[in-house]
């Protein structure tokens, strides 16, 4: 049987893999905007924050 620490570390390296792939799905979810659909984006938010 293999001491805790080693299962705690296996578990720390899993939990950076995945975070490393969420941010990089996030990344690639962002960029596949145009700049011009990225400003109507901000001007809508905008817009419904002045309202409330």
């Amino acid at each position: 049987m293999r001491p805790w620490w080693k299962w705690l570390g296996l578990a720390g390296v899993v939990g950076i893999a995945a975070t490393g792939v969420a941010v990089t799905r996030q990344e690639r979810e962002r960029r596949s905007y145009s700049p011009e659909e990225i400003r109507e984006r901000l001007h809508q938010r905008h817009a419904e924050v002045e309202e409330s």
